[in-house]
This record gives C-alpha cells, sequence and structure tokens, in this order.
C-alpha cells in the first residue's frame, strides 16, 4: 500500500489541515522548499488533500534539490507540481507564489557531520535566494527553523519561549545546523526591516512520523528503522537528553497556524506541551510498542561528531497555542500510528 493511500495516513492529512484560518490561502499557489523531507512532505500533502476537499483551489508547488525524488513522490497528486532545483545555486526566477514555506535544510547528524558546510550553505544562501525572489512579488514567507537555536542554558526549568536563549558554540562544526539556523531568521528579519518583506518563523522541536526519510540518521529515526524491522532499538549514549516531540500531523497544522495565523516579523515554538520526554523514553515506548528490547552501544566517531551536545531542549509552546493551536497526539499515540503507517505501507 503506498502510504498517500494508507487511511490513517489519511487521517492525519486531515488532522494537519484542521485549521480554520486555512480560508487564506484560497485560490494560492503554495511553494514548498524541501517538499520530500518529514516536514515538507506531510505538508505538501495536507494542502493538496485540503484543497480538493473544500475545493480551496490551492496549488502546491513541490520543491527539492533532485528533480526525479520529487516526481516520484508527488507521480498523480493533483494540485502538486513537482519541481528541482538547489536553492543556494539557482540563478533564476523563482516559481511564481503566494506563500512560501521553506523547509528545505539538512537536518539530521551524519549530513552535519560530513557536510556542515553544505549545510551552512543551503540554510543561509538559500533562504538568501528564496527572500530576494520574494522582493520581486509574493505575500509571505514562512521560515521552518529549529529549537536548536536556543542552545544549552540549564536555568531555563519551563521550557525555552521564543526571546530566550542559551550557550552555542560557535568554533564547533555541529554548530553548523543551530548557528546557520538563527542567522536565516536573522536574514528574515533585516528583509523584513529593510525591504518590508512579510515573514514568519516556526520553530520546530524534535518531529517524527511515517513521512521520514530513508536517509534520515537521528537517533529516532534510526530507532523507528530498527522497529520496524524487528530488531531491538539501540541507544548510542545514555539516553538522558530531554527533548521536545511533535507528531508530525501537529507539527503541519502547527505550519499552517503560523502560515496563516502569524503575526508579521514573530516567531513561534511548535512543541506538544507535556510531551518532553528523554531519549531514553522515547526508545524504551517504541520498543514497547513494537515488541523489541532496547540495547546500549557507542556510535562511530562519524556519527558521534553530528549529534548535539544539548542536554535539555524543551520547547514552551505558549505564544502558539494563543493563536487556538494545540498538539492532539501523544508520543505513544504517535509512535503507535506510524507503525501501523509504515507497516502497512
Amino acid at each position: 500500500m503506498d502510504l498517500r493511500t494508507h487511511p490513517l495516513y489519511l487521517a492525519d492529512l486531515d488532522e494537519a489541515a484542521d485549521w480554520p484560518a486555512l480560508d487564506a490561502l484560497r485560490g494560492a499557489t503554495v511553494l514548498v522548499t524541501g517538499a520530500t523531507g518529514l516536514i515538507g512532505a506531510c505538508l505538501t500533502d495536507a494542502l493538496a488533500r485540503a484543497s480538493r476537499a473544500r475545493k480551496l483551489g490551492v496549488r502546491v508547488i513541490a520543491l527539492c534539490r533532485d528533480a526525479a525524488r520529487a516526481r516520484a513522490r508527488f507521480d498523480g497528486a493533483a494540485n502538486v507540481t513537482p519541481c528541482g532545483a538547489d536553492l543556494a545555486a539557482w540563478s533564476g526566477a523563482l516559481p511564481a507564489a503566494d506563500f512560501v514555506v521553506h523547509a528545505a535544510s539538512n537536518a539530521h547528524p551524519m549530513a552535519f557531520s560530513a557536510d556542515p558546510v553544505g549545510t551552512m550553505r543551503a540554510n543561509l544562501l538559500g533562504t538568501m535566494r528564496l527572500l530576494e525572489g520574494l522582493r520581486a512579488g509574493g505575500r509571505r514567507l514562512l521560515l521552518v527553523s529549529t529549537g536548536e537555536i536556543y542552545g544549552e542554558n540549564p536555568a531555563v526549568t519551563d521550557g525555552f519561549r521564543e526571546d530566550g536563549f542559551g550557550k552555542i558554540d560557535p568554533m564547533n562544526p555541529r554548530a553548523c545546523y543551530p548557528e546557520s539556523k538563527r542567522a536565516a531568521e536573522t536574514l528574515c528579519a533585516s528583509y523584513a526591516s529593510q525591504y518590508g518583506l512579510d515573514c514568519v518563523v516556526a520553530r520546530l522541536c524534535y518531529v517524527y512520523g511515517p513521512t521520514v526519510s530513508a536517509a534520515n540518521t537521528r537517533a529516532d529515526a534510526q530507532f523507528l528503522r530498527r522497529a520496524l524491522a524487528g530488531e531491538d532499538i539501540v541507544l548510542k549514549s545514555d539516553g538522558a537528553q530531554l527533548r521536545s516531540y511533535c507528531y508530525v500531523a501537529d507539527a503541519v497544522r502547527g505550519l499552517l497556524a503560523v502560515l496563516t495565523s502569524g503575526a508579521r516579523g514573530e516567531a513561534y515554538n511548535v512543541a506538544a506541551r507535556g510531551e518532553a520526554h528523554t531519549i531514553r523514553a522515547y526508545a524504551e515506548t517504541l520498543a514497547r510498542l513494537a515488541g523489541v528490547r532496547v540495547a546500549f552501544d557507542l556510535p562511530p566517531e562519524a556519527e558521534r561528531r553530528g549529534y548535539s551536545a544539548v542536554t535539555r531542549a524543551v520547547q514552551n509552546p505558549l505564544k502558539l497555542e494563543a493563536l487556538g493551536w494545540a498538539a492532539r497526539v501523544p508520543l505513544a499515540a504517535g509512535l503507535a500510528r506510524t507503525l501501523a503507517i509504515l507497516k502497512g505501507a
């Protein structure tokens, strides 16, 4: 069964697009970059399905670096036009769009370790390319950022709010991701100030779900692949790091909330309230659902260099909740849905 036809995934898409202000997109063209990634794929699918169901007339341009991959992922999808381009190197005119959701980025440890320059290049030059294109026309850019921009601050005990920050070591190559995302946010603020562009930012926590790619080397993605194969989940640390988690359908609904209802020039945390868990607790929950065990091992050096050193990455979603958004799927339910969808896809 194709992921896009699985009943549980279709229900996820309906949940993801369940936002009252979605009519703001009626008749619009939405450009989604990083459209084959975990977030971009679910967002593209949700917009296309909602457009058909509600007769919104939304057209989605699904952009990623690999044109063949984009065509394969969205083959036959009504309302979706796949497009291949490397934003950071693109010198031509951008596709005309009323809204842009910029979700393209390296976002997993091996990419950070093996290609820190490429990670920064995509986040900096790719974002600037979009902003330059929007100067010639376009209505709103949503930058999909990350909670990693907060860094480490043990004094923050109730979760980072949008105006609080911690320490990031800029001389550690692993900082390629959070530092370039910080800079991308500042680029948005600068273009808004200097050229009047309409930009909003969504800072995602650790998002999981059935649209995770096979290339993703994040710990939770590795856990999932082993669980699906009926193998023991391997923890490559003591698993004590605390993280905010959010199911992908909830995260996409959060993005749509920021895109349609967020205040110009503002950043919003997208994180599920009450869903801060240690990596070990995440692994144990998944193992219980999959009927496997948790084992411990040391990671290869190349992989270890890509890991985040932050021990407490918890975000406070109060600002987004004030718009009317709230996460609906707790961790155990989200992991159960993920397993069921991928086993049946």
